[in-house]
């Protein structure tokens, strides 16, 4: 399994490429993260939490790692970060699991597992 880390180094470095050829599109797609990602009736971690769950449940590399990195941003702990990747697995079953061992690869070259 390569780098959670690379991964996500990747994703960044991918994502301001796009912005510099598609400015006026990132632009409005930011704005629309900026906007739906904010506290309101549900909190920006839990938000992302449920985001987790989506990408996990979709096996995207690139949303899973960006999910879980801007979750523990917004505050998520380990435990609520497993608990995530639990609810996932009981909705997935064994593609579950494994798409939560990229999270848990994560977290360990992060420090935090």
């Amino acid at each position: 399994m390569e780098s959670m880390v690379k991964v996500n180094e990747e994703r960044l470095t991918y994502l301001k490429k796009l912005g510099q050829q598609l400015p006026d599109v990132m632009t409005h797609e930011m704005a629309k993260f900026e906007e739906v990602y904010k506290d309101g009736a549900l909190s920006q971690k839990v938000k992302r939490l449920m985001a987790l769950g989506i990408a996990l449940r979709s096996r995207c590399d690139h949303c899973i790692v960006g999910q879980a990195t801007l979750a523990m941003d917004a505050g998520a702990t380990k435990a609520e970060i497993l608990e995530t990747i639990a609810v996932n697995m009981s909705m997935s079953g064994t593609t579950g699991i494994g798409e939560g061992l990229k999270v848990l690869k994560l977290l360990d070259e992060m420090g935090k597992l």
